[in-house]
């Protein structure tokens, strides 16, 4: 299945270092997003 769209998937690869995920294109709004946060989360 598809885990590159997943906000929880995108919040594990940010906090292992992953600076990449792939997801489809309609789940790209989302991944941004969850991106934008993870980094929030990660800076403190």
């Amino acid at each position: 299945g598809e885990h590159g769209g997943d906000p929880a998937s995108i919040d594990f690869c940010q906090r292992a270092g992953l600076d990449y995920v792939s997801c489809s294109p309609y789940r790209v709004p989302i991944a941004r997003l969850a991106a934008a946060q993870a980094a929030l989360r990660a800076r403190g």
